[in-house]
């Protein structure tokens, strides 16, 4: 098998990844290989942090939500499961941002929230099963 120099190819290559390695500290950005595999750390940290970003901001709007929650004497939980119950749709990104910057308006999602709360009787958790399967059993 002939071989193979590669010539302009391989300093194309060799330069574009010290492009990407321009900045890193002493010998990673000036030596192929350490500059190869800094790189390579670099891309996969990114890849693997754009994805933790989302989870991270998800938490965050949580929190935020949730300390607006206890200032108006409810919890996380029974807020957004009344907001969900009064068929109010809004992410947790927007409902943050409303807890953060307009009290007012989150005042009053937070009563809405409530009062679809009272307003809906709580699940009997299989009450009425039992009652059909105890009645099953009678008239056996």
């Amino acid at each position: 098998m002939p071989r193979v120099k590669r010539g302009s190819k391989r300093r194309a290559s060799r330069k574009k990844t010290l492009a990407l390695a321009k900045g890193f500290f002493l010998t990673k950005s000036k030596l192929h290989r350490s500059a190869q595999e800094a790189v390579e750390k670099a891309l996969r940290y990114g890849f693997v942090g754009r994805r933790r970003k989302k989870r991270d901001f998800r938490s965050l709007w949580i929190v935020r939500i949730g300390a607006a929650c206890r200032a108006a004497e409810t919890s996380y939980s029974r807020f957004m499961s009344g907001l969900k119950k009064a068929g109010i749709d809004l992410n947790r990104k927007i409902l943050a941002d409303m807890a953060m910057n307009d009290p007012a308006a989150f005042a009053t999602l937070v009563s809405q929230s409530k009062a679809a709360l009272h307003t809906t009787p709580e699940p009997d958790h299989g009450a009425d099963h039992h009652a059909d399967h105890d009645k099953a059993v009678l008239e056996a």
